[in-house]
């Protein structure tokens, strides 16, 4: 702990920080820090245009549009980097295994959904968080748009590997 204490102290006294590491809001009561990775301008500009935090947007499109990410993207390792990777049926592993994937990640979201989260706080990079993650009712529609949203990029990511000789034909 205690060097833990001394390490924030030299962090803090080194004056080359202090020219670019700033309390959020020049406030040091906030409890935050500006630095060139969080406030930059096109720090802000990816995280607030991630679908957790775009303007505009219901919570179901919110989990839709993340969980076809988390689907689409799960299914690689599976079916690559799993054990049956050189097998006839590796796509197919690899789909099951995505799937299995999604729906622990979904009831790990629903229990989490029930669990009555706190407010979504304002930070440096996302200044108005999005109302959609204030209620109960907010998450469950989350979580259940990601149950969908996660099958679905998993089933696109199998149809587009398992037909992949036919787009390349198409292409080439």
């Amino acid at each position: 702990m205690a060097q833990a204490v001394d390490a924030s102290k030299n962090l803090a006294s080194d004056p080359r920080n202090r020219e670019v590491v700033f309390p959020a809001g020049r406030d040091p009561q906030i409890g935050n820090l500006e630095t060139p990775i969080n406030a930059s301008p096109i720090s802000k500009w990816w995280i607030n245009n991630l679908p957790a935090y775009r303007p505009g947007l219901t919570p179901f499109r919110r989990g839709l549009e993340v969980g076809q990410a988390h689907g689409y993207l799960l299914f690689g390792p599976f079916a690559k980097l799993g054990p049956l990777r050189d097998t006839d049926s590796a796509n197919l592993a690899g789909l099951l295994g995505a799937i299995g994937l999604v729906v622990v990640l979904t009831a790990a979201l629903s229990i989490y959904a029930n669990s009555n989260p706190p407010k979504a706080l304002a930070s440096v990079t996302v200044p108005n968080p999005p109302d959609a993650f204030n209620s109960t009712e907010g998450w469950n529609n989350f979580t259940s748009a990601f149950l969908i949203g996660g099958i679905g990029g998993a089933l696109v990511a199998y149809f587009l590997t398992i037909n992949l000789a036919l787009i390349q034909g198409l292409v080439g």
